[in-house]
């Protein structure tokens, strides 16, 4: 991939980052749940994510999805599925995992490996990001030039301006977690980030493959 085409690309994967969506809504969430130095590794799963949509598409099962209704309404439907889980999973959370540290009692904290497995699982499972990259991808791809190199740069540059941008929605959505003092807060948190997931779902069973 020549530089400046890649400058391009470098440009787009930040538009691609910062435009709100189930990741920035994950991503918020876990940084109000359980503070930024626990709530990024989520977003270490989302980056895997990523990688797991571009290897999707490198491999060509991606435009197995786009040619097989069948294959693309099973993959949506987990994701909405999935999307709906979080949401109620939200919902439902109990109220002392939004708690902020108080009297040296530490809050609720979710094991690292769940917070990656549950970031992975959000970028995974999601056929609008297998249709991005299936749209966008192949226009930075020069066949003449080695590919595996290639999808190396292009999921570098993701990973990279995901983990920067992700960052900063843990970073101040773990801020909230100052003012978060009543119960009352405390369930009205809860409640929001679960009714964004769940708009998150009603959109992606609204997407349909081109």
């Amino acid at each position: 991939m020549q530089f400046p085409l890649w400058l391009t690309f470098f440009a787009a994967s930040w538009a691609i980052s910062l435009s709100p969506g189930p990741g920035a809504v994950a991503a918020m969430g876990a940084g109000v749940n359980h503070g930024f130095a626990r709530g990024y590794w989520l977003t270490l799963g989302l980056a895997l994510g990523v990688l797991t949509q571009l290897a999707i598409v490198g491999i060509g099962v991606g435009a197995l999805m786009a040619a097989s209704a069948t294959a693309f309404a099973v993959v949506k439907w987990l994701g909405v599925a999935y999307l709906l889980w979080l949401g109620l999973q939200q919902w439902r959370a109990p109220l002392r995992a939004l708690q902020a540290v108080e009297n040296g009692a530490p809050r609720a904290e979710a094991a690292r490996r769940t917070l990656v497995l549950r970031g992975w699982g959000l970028n995974a499972v999601n056929p609008k990001g297998t249709a991005f990259m299936l749209a966008v991808v192949p226009q930075f791809i020069d066949p003449s030039r080695p590919l595996a190199l290639q999808y190396a740069v292009i999921g570098a540059t993701l990973v990279f301006t995901d983990l920067v941008v992700m960052a900063g929605y843990t970073a101040l959505a773990s801020r909230v977690l100052a003012v978060l003092k009543s119960p009352r807060q405390v369930r009205a948190m809860n409640r929001l980030f679960g009714s964004l997931f769940v708009a998150a779902a009603a959109l992606l069973a609204a997407f349909k493959r081109a």
